[in-house]
């Protein structure tokens, strides 16, 4: 089922068994990375068979980690709408854009995908009990998928989370534990509960499979637009496994022989208030530094600091991409011109992506004749608070 044959650490290069049950890194602590047999796979596989298979993201399950299909968990994730956001564009004055509806998956976000998937692959090795600090989406996700796999959830968030959020992780039987603070403090206190009762980390890039499943978002992309690439994709980017899993799925889509060379540029879109990427970004350095007071109401936004900064980093300066932060007071109204013009009720974080667009074609950085990818990556319906 699977052409998985190994897992590569981000930054050393060091290989590991993938049969094994890992977290990060041993020798250097950064995330690993799964490794397929492309050669092989381009043999026996091609774009006519995929296009034959179920629309889900395990449409693409030969490069997914889970080798027997009875351990996959899925509850219809993935083939998410690209939709041509035309009457919106024509407000804009600009004929190619599109938007891909993430706030569609089952547990309305794209935390869906890679929850999906982590949590099969676990499911597979042999775990019982799982463990994610979250801003809200990825809680939600996780205890969905532990729920389908009978496994004990255990689920660390701010205790400023929207009520949503919280209801959603406790219908679905997780235990939660509220943390003053932000997500960075949540994962320092799961962390320890991690090691103190043997449970598996779920945290974003501390395990190697959550990635896999985002990466279906690039596989999907490129089948949408028969096979080709558009020409900027501007995404929201808090831990960013979104970012870099697409950039993942490009590289081996090409050694697959699905697309060529061509790339998107990568656009990061964060907060004022929580902007490390941006920072870094346009300082040129290779690793960000964490953000002090972070402050932003799109939830998915406020992370001070990401493990896979390098990798986000990296995918900007390979792809010609940039970053950009946006205020708060336009994220609502961002939301509202999307939502009065294609109907899709954007989060805060999606709509976030707008606004930089916007931003972006006015100086002139998204030219007129580009085809443009905007990622909504979860429903405006867990934000209701913000219209109340």
């Amino acid at each position: 089922m699977s052409f998985l044959c190994h897992l590569e650490c981000a930054l050393c290069g060091e290989q590991y068994d993938p049969d094994q049950l890992w977290n990060l890194c041993p020798q250097c602590a950064r995330p690993l990375l799964a490794r397929y047999d492309l050669q092989a796979a381009r043999q026996r596989l091609n774009r006519s068979s995929i296009a034959e298979s179920d629309s889900t993201l395990w449409r693409y399950s030969p490069l997914l980690p889970i080798r027997d299909p009875r351990h996959v968990m899925t509850l219809g994730e993935g083939w998410t709408p690209l939709i041509h956001a035309s009457r919106l564009g024509a407000t804009l004055g600009f004929d190619n854009l599109f938007v891909k509806d993430e706030g569609l998956n089952p547990t309305g976000s794209f935390k869906a995908r890679g929850l999906s998937v982590a949590v099969s692959r676990a499911h597979e090795l042999g775990v019982h009990t799982v463990s994610i600090p979250s801003a809200g989406n990825a809680a939600g996700a996780m205890s969905a998928y532990a729920a389908q796999a009978g496994m004990e959830a255990h689920v660390y968030m701010p205790r400023d989370v929207p009520s949503a959020f919280l209801a959603e992780c406790r219908a679905m039987g997780a235990a939660v534990t509220l943390v003053d603070g932000v997500i960075t403090d949540c994962g320092r206190l799961a962390s320890e509960h991690v090691r103190e009762f043997g449970w598996f980390d779920m945290s974003t890039l501390k395990e190697p499979y959550r990635l896999e499943g985002k990466k279906t978002m690039g596989y999907e992309l490129a089948e949408q637009m028969d096979w080709s690439l558009p020409d900027v994709i501007l995404y929201p980017t808090g831990g960013g496994t979104g970012l870099i899993g697409m950039w993942k799925a490009f590289a081996e889509m090409e050694a697959l022989g699905w697309i060529g060379s061509q790339r998107p540029r990568m656009v990061t879109v964060q907060a004022e208030g929580c902007a490390p990427m941006v920072r870094a970004f346009h300082a040129g350095k290779p690793f960000a530094e964490p953000w002090e007071n972070p402050s932003t109401i799109a939830d998915g936004l406020r992370v001070p600091a990401a493990v896979g900064d390098f990798l986000i980093l990296r995918t900007l300066y390979e792809s010609g991409g940039t970053a950009l932060s946006v205020p708060d007071d336009t994220l609502r109204q961002a939301a509202e011109q999307l939502g009065a013009a294609e109907g899709i009720f954007a989060c805060p974080e999606g709509a976030a992506t707008l606004t930089a667009f916007q931003q972006l074609h006015r100086q002139g950085w998204i030219r007129p004749d580009e085809t443009v990818v905007l990622f909504i990556t979860g429903s405006g319906l867990k934000y209701t608070h913000l219209w109340a």
